[in-house]
């Protein structure tokens, strides 16, 4: 007895091609364009989950630098005496500080400052 695919085939098509909805041209209308474009879309999800978060330390660093050093105070230096104050906040969290409550931000670069002077 022969085999038929209609319903299965059709399902998997229609997973596809739901995948490649608001891809240009082709790739969201032909099936085999669809394939290469859905392939390569979740190899480079894969891939970017993990540039993300490359990506949003190196934001949050840059933005603790900015609030620090207009506190006169480097970033290498800043961090060096949060670590010597045990102050466990991660750069998130500094990061947010410096733009939503500069004053609590400036409050913990006392802390810091003090830290390394206490500690020379």
């Amino acid at each position: 007895m022969r085999v038929r695919l209609g319903k299965a085939r059709h399902r998997s098509k229609k997973r596809l091609f739901k995948e490649a909805r608001g891809n240009f041209g082709g790739r969201s209308k032909l099936l085999r364009t669809v394939k290469e474009t859905v392939i390569r879309s979740r190899a480079y999800a894969t891939r970017d989950r993990r540039v993300r978060k490359r990506e949003f330390r190196a934001l949050w660093i840059t933005r603790i630098t900015a609030a620090a050093r207009e506190r006169g105070l480097s970033y290498s230096a800043f961090m060096h005496g949060l670590k010597l104050a045990s102050v466990e906040l991660n750069r998130k969290q500094l990061s947010e500080l410096a733009i939503h409550n500069p004053e609590v931000f400036t409050e913990i670069v006392e802390l810091s400052r003090n830290a390394r002077s206490s500690a020379a």
